[in-house]
């Protein structure tokens, strides 16, 4: 066995992984990378990016469909199902390249392909190599959960890990989860020409503020996505292109193909855990607000943690860690700030506390703002008026915001930037927008906090009175 000393081994080239190793790295730490499978894990190769692709060809038909509204003649939209798979392959491999194994060795990362697992709490073993470094940062992420339903080893099943090796179209797939990836997949495969059935055993995006769900939803269902709801299932059967799958209430749907998307479960069972002396929990590997382990010398990040399961969590939990590790300075990690989007059409955005939850905690300290779409020069240009913003404030300071409409996922970042520096209103109001763009509604739904202060307020009336009488 080859024995290595480095200063971090690094478990996992997933996005936390490769964020660590690439950081450590260029600062001069002495770093080990351990990847037994694909670099890039799994939002390169079967999450973020495959399944923005395909909503992309998705999309790209579904514009077809309606051209004759901007003028254009209108197309039938007809996918190629195939074409559209190989749409996502390439564009895997045209990013691929940014997470290789190749570009991170010229960092100076010693990058080995096997899986590691602990064999006393300061040493892993992957391969013929034993690796004993200073500090380790579990980066395992997390794979597809797969329910116990009876009879769903019978039968043939995707998961977001094999359903881009599709190459024909389902006729009828059905989609057991009403989550974002379970909405993202129906959407894309409705408007690729298949019929689509989500089964969500309580409710669709559950959540999300149910206000905002609600758009998505009736959306969908515009679309042809049949949507069944409060729909347990207690059973499976059937074969390939023939699945049905049967509701506790005795609701049967049947159909051609079978997605599972009911959830994520970390990647712990290789890494021996118990011999190293790191808890768990239910849901992942127990870590401190540091993201510390009960093995003082090792982290873990991202999926594995057992938090938030985003691929821009991993990172942020890497920028946390960095600053431990490399620097000896304290650092904590916090929630509050951290914004999630599903991709949908519309798009479906939040950060920070919902309206239901900010009344629990705030009660009549709060006040809660809104700006339609609707009101947006850009969106009626561009005929995206579906959708609104929705900003919680307390005392001055925005504690949450959610968005539902076109773009909702690059508009949820301004009120992650103003949430993680407690910004105020006033800061907000203060930006200038570029006219006419959707960005715009950021800017106007703080305009739309003050208006009441300014507009409605006797005071400021009879202050500009006096002062128009005085001025000569």
């Amino acid at each position: 066995m080859e024995r290595l000393t480095p200063d971090l081994l690094i478990i996992g080239a997933g996005s936390g992984g490769l964020s660590v190793a690439a950081g450590a790295a260029q600062m001069g730490a002495d770093v080990v990378l351990l990847e037994g499978h694909k670099m890039g894990g799994d939002c390169l190769n079967y999450g973020c990016i495959p399944s923005k692709a395909l909503l992309a060809s998705g999309k790209a038909a579904e514009v077809q469909r309606h051209a004759g509204a901007f003028g254009v003649q209108v197309a039938r939209g007809e996918a190629d199902y195939a074409a559209a798979m190989h749409h996502v392959r390439d564009i895997i491999a045209t990013i691929a390249p940014v997470d290789s194994q190749e570009r991170f060795e010229g960092f100076g990362v010693k990058v080995i392909r096997a899986f590691g697992h602990f064999i006393s709490p300061t040493e892993v073993q992957a391969g013929d190599k034993v690796i004993a470094a200073r500090r380790i940062v579990i980066a395992t992420g997390s794979s597809p959960l797969v329910p116990s339903i009876p009879g769903l080893d019978e039968i043939p099943f995707e998961t977001n890990e094999t359903l881009f090796d599709l190459r024909d179209r389902p006729d009828h797939l059905l989609i057991i989860g009403g989550g974002p990836i379970g909405m993202e997949m129906a959407q894309a495969h409705r408007r690729l020409g298949s019929k689509v059935t989500i089964i969500e055993g309580a409710k669709a995006l559950g959540k999300d503020d149910p206000e905002l769900a609600g758009v998505v939803l009736e959306r969908l269902r515009a679309e042809g996505v049949v949507i069944e709801e409060a729909a347990k299932v207690v059973e499976v059967s059937g074969s390939k292109g023939a699945v049905e799958v049967v509701a506790e209430d005795g609701r049967r749907f049947k159909g051609s193909d079978l997605l599972i998307a009911v959830g994520r479960k970390a990647n712990t069972e290789r890494l021996n855990l118990d011999i190293a002396g790191i808890a768990t929990t239910r849901i992942g590997i127990k870590v401190d607000t540091s993201l510390r382990t009960s093995n003082r010398k090792v982290y873990a990040i991202g999926d594995v943690a057992g938090g938030m399961q985003f691929t821009h969590v991993a990172g942020y939990h890497a920028s946390v860690i960095i600053r431990s590790i490399l620097f000896g300075l304290p650092s904590t990690v916090k929630t509050e700030h951290i914004p999630w989007t599903t991709y949908t059409d519309p798009e479906l955005a939040q950060v920070g506390m919902t309206e239901q939850a900010a009344r629990a905690k705030h009660g009549r300290a709060l006040e809660v703002v809104r700006f339609d779409f609707a009101h947006n020069d850009r969106a009626v240009a561009e005929r995206k008026t579906t959708g609104f913003i929705k900003l919680m404030v307390v005392k001055g300071r925005p504690v949450g915001a959610s968005i539902v409409g076109h773009q909702a996922g690059e508009l949820i970042g301004l009120w992650s930037l103003a949430i993680a520096n407690r910004m105020k209103m006033s800061q907000i109001a203060a930006m200038i927008a570029p006219y006419p763009s959707i960005g715009e509604i950021n800017k106007r739904v703080a305009g739309a906090y003050f208006s009441p202060r300014l507009f409605d307020n006797p005071m400021v009336k009879r202050i500009v009175g006096l002062v128009q009488r005085h001025i000569p």
